[in-house]
């Protein structure tokens, strides 16, 4: 076996890739990012005894996120980069050495002892077969090193969660513990299920601090997001299309652009960008063009100018735009142009300018067309009394919260025709990528409430626990009394820890697809369906069935 990854909902038979990744990753790369969470593991651990002022460092504390955030699924596909990581855990760990020791702790275990990493890339690789899932499965079993993986996986998305907020000056010194606590008991050479557990539970409490540091950084500097209507047709003219999710990229791209006769448009998770003051101010933010992250080759090849990948999200470029197509934060392909931060993390898009001047453009407008976005929890609380007047009156039944990842894998047909089936006296809601599966069909409204509010990005799940949790107090009950089902699709880690801050909130009743984790083994699977009721999807009409009645 060359390789083992069963991080994401896409991987190889529903139990793991061991060849190649689905997402595109190879086992060199596979290899080099096992390697750099081992090492992160052990820099967790020495901060987390070591304390003190080491701890709250701020250069070992943003490494520690952007080394996880960097092995998230379609982040960083470039062995150069991660080599360039690996380099720098070797500097990070000898000061938080030297930090434990001056501390009076003893010798270093041998389980936080800095890794005397190989000094060329195929050693690298052979000295990482140690530190692979198949090499825990085979000293924990599966259950543990399941457990184990739902909570390296919750941290590598709310890694990749306070990184954003990081990038927008929010910080919590009281998460950098937490990330420090969790990655020294991922050192423990012998975990509990019943600790594994508690930690997974309270990886979604802390994740829900860090949601909440991330919305705050965003709405402060953008303003709360509000209702817009947003093209989804071309305009004529040079263009720029920016995926990903970072929205301070975004801005500085529209300020680098403002009268330079390029028209700028979002891909995927960016739509609901358009919805931000600060940002749709901007008049050359032209709208949105193509769908979620899976359809990008297709999509980015037809696209006549150049493309900025922010976050996550890559794929393989074609060799038809992989001379337009730029990276920039931690997303990285080989041969993709990168834009690095400079002081104060500006950028420089001139690259990316000078090829959408390039290149030939849109040639004319297309029919206009549009659809709504921007309904953040400011927008919709500020509504609540209407939606509350709504249910009280019978003219609002039920609320389903249909969002998540999108995906290739087959069986995500089924968050369609769900959306399809809803009756026309339920509302829903929507979130991340996973909206583009029906979010330009029309859904009409209810008394002037549209029946389909999408609230952002998978990044904005806060505003989706802000509403429901702010409904189930104006009506006197909790959030399993609500009116309101949620039909979750995941395909990486972000998804992970969102799920865990659902379940630290006591969420019961969700129903996930379109395929359980491969990690989540049985007896872990019957835990969460003995007290959480998490169950697969099945059909639509089966699941409206069980939850309309």
């Amino acid at each position: 076996m060359s390789m083992f990854c069963y991080q994401c909902e896409q991987t190889a038979k529903g139990t793991g890739c061991t060849a190649a990744g689905v997402c595109g990753k190879d086992e060199t790369v596979a290899r080099l990012q096992d390697l750099l969470v081992e090492q992160t593991r052990r820099l967790g651990g020495l901060l987390h005894r070591a304390d003190g002022a080491a701890a709250r460092d701020a250069g070992l504390n943003r490494f520690l996120l952007e080394a996880l955030f960097s092995t998230v699924t379609n982040v960083d596909f470039d062995p150069d980069r991660i080599e360039g990581l690996l380099k720098e855990s070797e500097q990070a760990l000898k000061k938080a050495q030297t930090a434990y020791e001056k501390a009076g702790k003893g010798p270093v275990p041998a389980n936080l002892a800095p890794l005397s990493l190989a000094p060329d890339r195929a050693g690298k690789v052979r000295q990482a077969e140690a530190f692979g899932v198949e090499a825990r499965r085979k000293k924990l079993g599966d259950d543990r090193a399941g457990l184990q993986d739902l909570l390296l996986f919750g941290l590598k998305g709310m890694a990749a969660y306070a990184d954003h907020a990081r990038i927008l000056g929010q910080e919590d010194p009281a998460v950098y513990a937490f990330f420090h606590e969790v990655l020294d008991y991922l050192t423990h050479p012998e975990p509990s299920v019943d600790q594994l557990t508690g930690l997974c539970l309270k990886t979604g409490e802390v994740n829900l601090k860090v949601m909440g540091l991330l919305d705050a950084g965003n709405t402060g500097l953008f303003g709360h997001p509000e209702p817009t209507q947003v093209r989804v047709t071309p305009l004529a003219g040079k263009a720029i299309l920016v995926s990903g999710h970072d929205l301070k990229d975004l801005k500085m791209l529209l300020e680098q652009t403002e009268g330079k006769g390029v028209k700028v448009y979002t891909h995927g998770e960016m739509l609901p960008c358009l919805a931000y003051p600060e940002l749709k101010k901007h008049k050359h933010l032209a709208g949105n063009y193509g769908g979620a992250w899976q359809d990008q080759r297709k999509e980015f090849e037809a696209f006549p100018g150049a493309i900025l990948m922010t976050t996550n999200c890559i794929q393989k470029p074609k060799e038809t735009y992989i001379g337009r197509i730029f990276s920039t934060g931690l997303v990285a392909w080989p041969g993709v142009m990168h834009t690095p931060a400079a002081l104060q993390g500006q950028k420089n898009f001139g690259p990316v300018i000078d090829a959408a001047l390039a290149a030939p453009g849109f040639a004319e407008d297309g029919e206009e067309k549009t659809i709504l976005t921007g309904f953040g929890h400011a927008a919709v609380l500020g509504v609540a009394g209407a939606v509350i007047d709504a249910v009280k009156a019978g003219q609002i039944r039920h609320f389903f919260l249909i969002g998540g990842c999108d995906g290739a894998k087959p069986g995500r047909n089924y968050y369609t025709e769900l959306a399809k089936q809803v009756p026309q006296d339920c509302v829903i809601l929507t979130l991340a990528c996973g909206k583009f599966r029906f979010n330009k069909l029309d859904f009409g409204d209810i008394g002037g409430i549209p029946r389909l509010l999408d609230i952002g990005q998978c990044n904005d799940s806060y505003s989706a626990i802000k509403i429901a949790l702010a409904l189930a107090d104006a009506f006197g009950t909790d959030v399993n009394g609500l009116p309101l089902s949620m039909i979750l699709s995941w395909y990486e880690q972000k998804a992970v820890c969102i799920l865990l801050t659902l379940l630290h909130l006591g969420v019961k009743n969700i129903r996930l697809g379109p395929s359980l984790p491969a990690f989540i083994t049985e007896p872990v699977l019957n835990v969460l369906v003995e007290n959480y009721g998490l169950a697969p999807i099945t059909t639509p009409e089966e699941d409206l069935k069980a939850i309309l009645g």
